[in-house]
């Protein structure tokens, strides 16, 4: 970024990544993606932990598994793996990188991926049922743009507060939405780890696709459901703030996770976003779900669809699963909780 042929403006990235099994859970069926998309490097080294942002922008992804017999490592491992692929083979030869293009190109690739974890699990029967949440967070120039599938999060946090940019596609989610629960009955509930869709049960996504302009200084977190079941987004602005290594920062939240039970696998993604291509920031500017509209498709903000595949494996560590439900399955979930 240069203005007027003068001094060029950059942005810059610096990113790190830990995920951990948790203290429950006998396996880790978490999968995290960082990625320099410019240079085609998807890795934490050196290299692309501190990196300044390029005209193909930078990939964050967290995939959070699902089914029995192994199944869910391998949903969530293929989730950021073909995405990754995709925008590696179609983003990186696109002549236009427009911000219109881009986001084209990541919802594509989630729906992508959504295809071949469902074709594997047709291939073979013993995973039948497998699946995957994923969060994916592009970022390009001034902007974020993010894909939601699932329940795994997506935070902002800027001037020491955290902000939700990705909504939970979840039953509770949809009874908070319908105006049934509040949010805190919602985080208390049982039930709050039943999702409406994931990347694999069912041939067709719906991809939640939405955008944030970032501001100097912003940090970026994006987590397994393992993380924000058991952090709230207060803790995670203050242990961000209080810990301006990234490393120490992803060690503080897996850890108090793990204090409260870590009664699922954990994964934290942080990336601090700094440089003078970005303004500062403004309290006047609003951050949260803001869809991003791409002028092919209908409107993300539309209810996802109800979900009519076969039901995902489950296993003694995995109690994750995929709700079948209509409105008035819905309302009929209200009363029971009710009741």
């Amino acid at each position: 970024m240069s203005f007027f042929g003068g001094k060029k403006h950059s942005i810059k990235v610096s990113v790190f990544a830990r995920t951990d099994v948790g203290q429950q859970r006998e396996h880790n069926e978490d999968s995290f993606l960082v990625a320099d998309l410019t240079h085609q490097n998807a890795s934490l080294l050196p290299e692309v932990r501190e990196h300044e942002l390029g005209p193909k922008g930078t990939l964050l992804m967290v995939a959070d598994g699902m089914g029995g017999a192994a199944a869910g490592e391998v949903a969530s491992e293929m989730a950021t793996d073909h995405v990754y692929e995709h925008l590696t083979t179609h983003w990186i030869t696109d002549k236009e990188s427009t911000p219109q293009q881009f986001a084209f190109r990541l919802r594509e690739a989630v729906e992508t991926a959504n295809t071949k974890i469902h074709e594997h699990a047709k291939e073979n029967p013993e995973r039948r049922g497998m699946g995957t949440t994923t969060t994916a967070v592009g970022i390009l120039d001034n902007y974020l743009y993010l894909t939601q599938v699932g329940d795994s999060r997506a935070y902002l946090v800027r001037d020491g507060q955290a902000t939700q940019l990705t909504k939970d596609q979840s039953l509770m989610q949809r009874l908070v939405d319908a105006g049934e629960l509040t949010e805190e009955e919602a985080e208390q509930s049982e039930r709050k780890n039943i999702i409406l869709q994931a990347l694999g049960p069912d041939p067709r996504v719906r991809v939640d696709l939405t955008h944030q302009e970032i501001r100097k200084g912003d940090t970026v977190v994006v987590c397994s459901d393992g993380l924000s079941g058991q952090v709230t987004a207060e803790e995670i602005a203050k242990a961000v703030t209080e810990n301006h290594d990234l490393v120490a920062a992803c060690g503080a939240l897996i850890d108090l996770a793990n204090e409260r039970g870590g009664p699922d696998n954990i994964t934290a993604v942080i990336a601090r976003l700094d440089g003078d291509g970005l303004r500062e920031p403004d309290a006047r500017e609003s951050v949260g779900h803001e869809v991003y509209p791409l002028s092919d498709s209908e409107s993300t903000t539309e209810p996802v669809p109800v979900y009519k595949g076969d039901p995902p494996a489950r296993s003694d560590t995995n109690q994750m699963v995929i709700a079948a439900v209509s409105s008035a399955a819905i309302l009929t979930a209200a009363l029971l909780a009710a009741s």
